[in-house]
């Protein structure tokens, strides 16, 4: 049997419809910005295999700081015991995030950052005695599919099998200059009953690669420190030089009192999950009472590969040539946005950062199930890259080792897609 049959007898692959699926695609090997499928065939990875690679596909420098710990310690409890990976990466992410976070909880992907980060908040106010039990969030925002990370997400075809089991949220639009007035009051009308506000800074990845300004952002969040709300800022997407500088929060004045980390973390290498939070966070905690314990844990928390691997990636993000990298991208993606934002296919371009998005103009409203979506990701696979449109929405989300002619040759193919595809379907 073909690994494209064995597959079909036994897995289940996420965001799928099985009946009718696209036959996945096997791949054997990886490298830089490559995958290769079966038959050898290189496929330039355009989104980073789902957000996660930075560096590249097996860099040689991760994968000998992990080989050489694997050799050393490949696991152990991180109840009661811990170990210099985890010491040395919480010491490491710190001194790169606002002054104000100064304690790191591990955990094992985005969505259990999330979950953490919402326990913390909602567990500071109970264990002081103070009713606050709400959650503040963006309509459209995206933080997970565990229960804790839907029920904050914005309401979709995604969660409506679980709407009567997720708690209330107060949803809100993202902050602009015409409505922050609007926005603040609704806040201020229920403040004190609000636990926290989560939101994704700056891009909402999920829902479209929609993007807002910081500065309206900042606004947002002066107000909801002046209403004593506590802010959890999901960097699981932006972390890591996405938005062109190192975390979204590098683009703010305002600080959250809580972060999360996921995807970029260990460079792709491996599932790891991080929230940091304050050291104000952290004290409600701390009690002669055992009942106010943060009662949260995972088999694989600081698993000392993982820990190694944010470690060996943190390192290489902070060389020059990978900043250089990253502002390359940027100015080149900068470029490619003024020569195809005319194109009369295509309804709007937007940028922040290393990410790049393209809406197609359909005629109708933006939709994830948009018919063009399957087309457009035969397309791109059928000239050797990957992309996963986002319904009727393109976005390139490069790897930083990627070249220019790499990227010139992922522009080109939307420039022919763009010619290619009627603005009808």
């Amino acid at each position: 049997m073909t690994l494209t049959e064995r597959d079909a007898r036994n897995i289940w692959h996420p965001y799928t419809q099985q009946m009718g699926a696209l036959h996945p695609v096997p791949i054997i090997r990886a490298e830089g910005c490559y995958l290769y499928d079966e038959h050898d065939k290189r496929i330039i990875d355009a989104v980073s295999s789902w957000w996660v690679i930075l560096h590249g596909h097996s860099h040689p420098y991760i994968v000998a700081r992990v080989t050489a710990q694997l050799k050393k310690l490949d696991q152990v409890i991180f109840a009661g015991f811990t170990h210099e990976p985890a010491i040395e990466l919480a010491e490491n992410l710190l001194a790169l995030l606002p002054d104000a976070q100064e304690k790191v909880f591990y955990s094992d992907n985005g969505s259990t950052a999330v979950e953490v980060a919402l326990k913390m908040c909602l567990q500071y106010w109970y264990n002081q005695g103070i009713p606050r039990r709400k959650v503040l969030a963006f309509r459209k925002g995206y933080h997970g599919d565990t229960f804790g990370a839907m029920s904050v997400s914005g309401r979709s075809a995604w969660t409506a099998p679980f709407d009567t089991l997720l708690f209330e949220v107060i949803f809100i639009d993202t902050p602009t200059p015409k409505n922050l007035a609007s926005v603040k009051a609704l806040i201020s009308g229920c403040a004190e009953e609000i636990a926290c506000f989560i939101y994704e800074p700056l891009v909402q990845g999920s829902a479209g690669m929609l993007m807002y300004n910081a500065e309206d952002l900042d606004q947002l969040m002066a107000h909801c420190r002046a209403e004593g709300i506590l802010m959890i800022q999901d960097e699981v997407f932006t972390g890591f030089g996405r938005t062109g500088k190192n975390f979204a929060a590098d683009h703010l004045e305002e600080q959250p009192d809580l972060m999360c980390f996921s995807k970029g973390l260990t460079g792709g290498t491996m599932p790891l999950g991080i929230t940091t939070c304050t050291s104000g966070i952290y004290e409600a905690f701390l009690s002669e009472d055992k009942m106010k314990t943060l009662f949260h844990g995972h088999s694989f928390t600081a698993n000392p590969l993982a820990c190694t691997a944010a470690l060996a990636s943190i390192e290489l993000l902070k060389k020059e040539d990978t900043q250089h990298a990253i502002e390359r991208i940027c100015k080149q993606h900068g470029t490619f946005l003024q020569k195809i934002s005319l194109h009369p296919k295509v309804r709007e371009v937007r940028q922040t950062g290393t990410i790049l998005a393209i809406e197609w103009e359909t005629g109708d409203r933006s939709s994830y199930f948009s018919q063009l979506r399957d087309q457009l990701y035969l397309y791109f696979l059928e000239h050797g890259i990957l992309m996963r449109p986002l319904g009727n929405v393109i976005y390139i989300l490069p790897p930083y080792c990627m070249s220019n002619e790499d990227l010139a040759e992922v522009y080109e193919r939307i420039e022919g897609a763009l010619d290619f595809f009627s603005s009808n379907i």
